[in-house]
């Protein structure tokens, strides 16, 4: 899904105590800096992602597509664009070993956990989690109901054509009923994207 118009920007309002934020606290207060809108799973209200990626919406409305990179750094760093700083280098410490970790920067910086499925076992997951993404939107946005219940059907088709080339992601919370973000790579066999439902993410800003 390499075609598509930009994410529009949505304001909104998150505390210090959103999950995954509280232990960059004292690295924000540090650093200055323009907040970035965060994407959190509607159950748990896990951080899937934020606006420091390249982010793209499907033309039908229904897939946000995030577009990442390999990365490798010390374990525990924090990724300078999700503070706006260079952090890493205010806390460093020349004087300890450090293990190095890489992997897709979107998985690390949001502490996603990988999770597997075949087409059966996602056919399964997919229709439960229809259900419960339709009821949470007749109570927040019974506008988008109709639309979603439309268009899932061809995006989940898609999903399950090409199931053998993604893996798998919960949030943090791990939990298995909620949003799951989907990673593949672009032709180029080195750039990583994650899909996920966009009716399934909730949008806000710290």
């Amino acid at each position: 899904m390499s075609s598509g118009r930009p994410v529009p920007v949505v304001k909104a309002v998150c505390c210090w105590f959103c999950p995954g934020l509280r232990s960059l606290k004292s690295q924000l207060t540090r650093n200055a800096a323009a907040p970035q809108p965060l994407r959190f799973e509607i159950h748990q209200r896990d951080e899937m992602f934020s606006d420091i990626y390249k982010i793209k919406e499907s033309e039908n409305g229904m897939m946000i597509e995030v577009e990442g990179k390999m990365i490798s750094r010390a374990e525990g760093d924090i990724d300078d664009a999700l503070i706006g700083g260079n952090a890493s280098a205010e806390v460093q410490d020349e004087g300890c070993d450090s293990t190095t970790v890489s992997g897709v920067d979107i998985v690390l910086n949001h502490k996603l956990t990988e999770t597997s499925y075949d087409k059966k076992s996602y056919t399964a997951y997919i229709k439960d989690y229809m259900k419960a993404v339709k009821a949470k939107l007749q109570e927040t946005s019974p506008d988008r109901v109709d639309p979603f219940m439309a268009n899932a059907p061809a995006e989940v088709k898609k999903i399950l054509g090409n199931i053998k080339n993604f893996q798998f992601f919960t949030g943090e919370s791990m939990n298995p009923d909620g949003t799951i973000g989907l990673l593949d790579f672009r032709e180029d066999g080195v750039t990583p994207y994650m899909l996920f439902f966009k009716d399934g993410l909730e949008i806000e800003k710290c």
